[in-house]
């Protein structure tokens, strides 16, 4: 590789701090406007209310920013952070990030959970929290060496704009013989181009010699970074060992990262192969329950759907550990080795992909109706090497495939575009097209929600049948789950801070499949417990797959299968171990709920987080086309006879859908005031004084925009 032309626009030095129970105990601020770098110290009352990553972001991003600022900015920060628990070399699954900004999708704060190196160098460089606001140059580059301890802001201008190439150059340039060291956090030429860019954390693997990444993908935070004109952010650290997290009780750490490692090395090989197959597995999984999205959601299986599932995976994947931290038995970042792309500017070169995963496999494969493997393959390296969110991706261009196949759109819209289900070079084409930032992929690079203003305004399409096929919520595209016959689900989606995202709840076997909760109050006691939870691996710089995709062989008897409560007491234990603040696990929920009602204030301070913007498509409550209703004509037509005692007989498809649509939306809306009261809000979801007071979070700021608000 050719030297790099590197010139130095700020630079600070310092002395790392000794790491304390898992924490730094200072922020990272870089102004890439005006080139300042400072340290921030963190206190105890920031720890015990925000915990830790997440958290903190939160923390730093509202005290950042007004009720006006907007995505682009000069104030709108990304902060980074990973956890008291991240790093943690031993304990499975420890070696997350957290990254959160304000979204180019849904104008209100976004949050992503990432694996890779990042986080873990950047708390061990001395620092929980990095913030990055301003804006510079297009080749602004941070640097954090907590190996030399020195932070500087770099202008590198002559790196390439592809995320696997930034990236393996800056990691051969910092690291030299020691690439291992390095971690880069980068964008790319979709993330520029589009609203729905994602962020690349990468690793550096020593077994195949090449730098690997993870993708901080929803919301939109590549595009935030693109526009600050950032093409990367630099992490140096070693080493890493168990005691560089400096835990409380280095013993009680050993013991139970031991019984939750030997499980999973046990257990992993009977239950879902995850260290061999990832997620693949759920494909077919989802499949036989008719949960896979195919056609833009409007059924839940296919009979070519094997063709995507776990079986070619276990073929198409290169042998080896794959883990995307130090020590982690699941070891579930696959990928594939010597792919050669048949399209774009990587055409008939061979390249590393990592993935896919089952949400990238369902969104850009049975969603677009293409069940051939190497396709998806190939579009998920582009969208890596774009820096394009997979699942934005993918739920957005079968929108626009719908839309074509109904006529709502036509080729004269699409520049001459089939979009038709199954046309794979229809959807490559359309991915270049983000990256170059032409042609029809420009409009759909915007996302859903403006996708539908824009078919309405310029070409005349039905806004009320987009209004039903557009699956977003808040400005997100959905992730890749049916949620029809889920109310839960439903809920999970909706109600979901950020956007209908999976990482909150995901109920969907749990209602559906068990029938585990069939009153409105085991809903929304459902719908507090598990985002609780889920939030927590989001504090602590934790992945949530070791906590329920490996699972004791007697959790099936347990009182709460759902939950596995015997490693949420692992949890519990892991937390007290670190940080030395004993826990059980009702006090892990207990940190969760004063983050998570944070964040919805927060939401509320960027004009969202009220009932309305708790409304989901009605496609993810039920059929909005004859085709799909008569597709369960079975099932529809037993519920309404029996569930609701209709009388049928002589009724037309379309007259059996509106009467099953007003006993659903009346549904859901009942879910949303069960799930209102059990978390402590109002009936327009605000959470009351007495809720803020309660956890801890009554800053006077908040107290008065409750006020405002209240009802």
């Amino acid at each position: 590789m050719k030297k790099l032309s590197i010139q130095e626009l700020a630079s600070i030095t310092y002395d790392r701090p000794a790491i304390d129970r898992g924490y730094a105990d200072q922020t990272l601020y870089v102004n890439i406007s005006d080139y300042e770098i400072s340290i921030k110290p963190v206190d105890k009352k920031m720890k015990d209310t925000f915990i830790g990553g997440k958290g903190f972001d939160l923390w730093l991003l509202w005290n950042a920013v007004t009720g006006d600022t907007k995505w682009d900015s000069p104030e709108n920060e990304i902060c980074i952070a990973s956890g008291a628990l991240g790093g943690t070399p031993i304990y499975p699954g420890s070696g997350k990030s957290i990254v959160t900004t304000i979204s180019p999708i849904t104008g209100s704060v976004i949050d992503s959970n990432v694996g890779g190196y990042f986080g873990p160098f950047l708390k061990f460089s001395g620092f929980d929290v990095l913030e990055v606001a301003g804006k510079g140059m297009e080749d602004s580059v941070v640097l954090i060496d907590g190996i030399e301890g020195v932070v500087k802001i770099l202008s590198i201008p002559d790196l390439p704009e592809e995320a696997h190439e930034i990236s393996a150059i800056l990691t051969e340039h910092f690291g030299g013989d020691k690439p291992q060291n390095i971690s880069v956090v980068t964008a790319g030429t979709g993330a520029k181009n589009t609203r729905i860019g994602c962020l690349n954390f990468s690793w550096y693997d020593m077994g195949r010699k090449l730098a690997r990444y993870k993708q901080a993908g929803r919301g939109g935070i590549g595009t935030v970074f693109a526009d600050k004109g950032l093409k990367a952010i630099v992490a140096r650290w070693n080493p890493v060992k168990i005691d560089t997290n400096a835990p409380a009780d280095i013993e009680a750490l050993k013991e139970v990262a031991k019984l939750h490692s030997k499980e999973i090395k046990e257990l992993d090989p009977k239950q879902n192969e995850m260290a061999v197959l990832g997620t693949t597995h759920l494909v077919t999984i989802m499949d036989d329950f008719d949960l896979l999205p195919t056609h833009n959601y409007r059924y839940g299986k296919h009979p070519e759907s094997a063709n995507l599932g776990a079986e070619v995976y276990r073929r198409l994947f290169d042998k080896g550990f794959d883990g995307c931290w130090k020590g982690c038995t699941v070891a579930c970042a696959h990928g594939v080795k010597d792919f050669v792309p048949l399209t774009g500017p990587y055409a008939g070169k061979k390249v590393f992909v990592d993935g896919p995963e089952y949400e990238t496999i369902a969104g850009c494969g049975s969603n677009l109706g293409i069940f051939d493997p190497h396709t998806v393959v190939e579009i998920n390296f582009y969208c890596d090497t774009y820096g394009l969110d997979t699942i934005s991706y993918g739920t957005g261009a079968a929108f626009a495939f719908e839309c074509y196949e109904l006529g709502l759109i036509t080729t004269e819209h699409t520049g001459g575009l089939e979009l038709r289900f199954g046309n794979r070079l229809a959807a490559l084409e359309l991915l270049h097209q983000m990256a170059r930032d032409e042609g029809f992929g420009v409009i759909v690079g915007q996302g859903i929600r403006r996708m539908k203003a824009i078919f309405a305004t310029e070409y005349g399409a039905d806004p009320s049948i987009m209004q039903d096929i557009g699956m977003e919520a808040k400005g997100m595209e959905f992730s890749e789950y049916m949620t029809k016959e889920s109310l839960a689900q439903q809920g999970g989606y909706g109600l979901a801070l950020k956007g209908p995202q999976h990482d909150e709840a995901w109920l969907i076997f749990l209602d559906m499949v068990h029938n585990f909760m069939p009153t409105f109050e085991q809903k929304a006691e459902a719908l507090h417990w598990f985002p609780m939870w889920r939030t927590w691996f989001g504090l602590n710089g934790l992945c949530k797959l070791p906590w329920n995709d490996i699972v004791p062989e007697d959790n099936k008897d347990s009182k709460e299968p759902a939950k596995v409560m015997k490693h949420v007491e692992w949890y519990a234990k892991y937390f007290s171990a670190v940080t030395g603040r004993k826990s059980k696990p009702e006090d892990l929920i207990a940190m969760s709920e004063s983050v998570y009602n944070f964040q919805r204030l927060f939401n509320l301070k960027l004009g969202f987080g009220t009932r309305k913007h708790d409304d989901i498509p009605y496609r993810s409550v039920g059929p909005v086309l004859p085709i799909e209703y008569e597709s369960r004509q079975e099932r529809y037509d037993k519920q309404l006879t029996e569930t609701h005692e209709v009388d049928i007989e002589g009724k037309s498809t379309e007259e059996k859908i509106a009467i099953l649509r007003k006993f659903r939306e009346e549904r859901y809306e009942k879910l949303k005031d069960a799930v209102y009261e059990r978390r402590g809000w109002d009936s327009d979801g605000v959470p009351t004084l007495a809720t803020v007071k309660k956890l801890g979070i009554d800053f006077p700021d908040v107290v008065e925009l409750i006020e405002k608000h209240a009802k």
